[in-house]
């Protein structure tokens, strides 16, 4: 039996990586603002901290793997709280329990999203983000639309993991993240539903090549591979899970 810690677990893709573990026979410790073992809330560096906190407590033999699936969609407002839960919120906990990974050789697993090279995102903000600048981060957010801040949140933490893979490698964590396209949840249905973003959601999903949107079970089969023994040696990787949305869009860019 392995220790896995999901935040974001209450629902959509995090609570289906959930439900496989356990059905694998795994310890899942959930994070969430409600309803999970911890509650926390990851928008704030306190609540972060208070998270890890618990996690270290509840697991003081390590951690076999951190999946930081908590999230919010672009309908989000103010857009600083995409930039603070999205970035922050996964990003702050892979540093804090950086040490507890290492004790058995973990693995970290990011959602992040096939939308994360579909535009040119504001670069000051990504950097801003990158740098560890939260406070900026936030401030430029609020100036941005919020497609803009959660497709380059979604871009700052693919470029993190690359930039950081080696350090963490080195203590025997392997880190790699999904890219889902659209993926069937409360989340993506209640961006469907505002008006801002029905038409673009809509396109969006007329233009998956497999004819039709992921199911939570999609994304839980490819995120239970990525952190199994049969992964081992996959690291610094981003699967896209998107039915081959990517790979139409961006043809001539691997």
């Amino acid at each position: 039996m392995k220790t896995y810690v999901i935040t974001g677990a209450k629902r959509g893709i995090g609570a289906a990586i959930a439900s496989k573990l356990r059905l694998q026979g795994h310890r899942v410790i959930s994070v969430d603002i409600a309803h999970a073992d911890i509650h926390a809330d990851l928008s704030t560096p306190e609540g972060r901290l208070a998270a890890i906190t618990a996690i270290r407590a509840l697991a003081p033999e390590g951690l076999d793997g951190l999946i930081p699936c908590a999230g919010v969609g672009p309908q989000q407002t103010p857009a600083a709280r995409i930039a603070r839960i999205n970035y922050f919120g996964a990003v702050d906990l892979v540093i804090g329990l950086k040490d507890s990974l290492a004790m058995r050789r973990g693995t970290v697993l990011f959602i992040s999203s096939n939308s994360a090279w579909l535009m040119p995102y504001d670069q000051t903000f990504v950097q801003a983000l990158l740098d560890g600048d939260e406070d900026r981060a936030a401030a430029l957010a609020n100036s941005l639309d919020g497609q803009g801040v959660y497709g380059g949140g979604k871009q700052a933490l693919l470029r993190w993991m690359r930039r950081e893979v080696r350090d963490y490698a080195r203590r025997g964590i392997r880190m790699n993240a999904l890219a889902p396209g659209y993926t069937r949840t409360d989340l993506s249905a209640e961006v469907r539903e505002d008006p801002r973003y029905r038409e673009a959601m809509d396109d969006f999903i007329a233009g998956i090549p497999i004819g039709r949107p992921a199911e939570v079970g999609d994304q839980a089969a490819a995120a239970g591979f990525m952190l199994s023994e049969d992964a081992a040696y996959i690291c610094g990787s981003v699967l896209y899970v998107d039915g081959g949305h990517d790979a139409s869009i961006r043809h001539d860019q691997c």
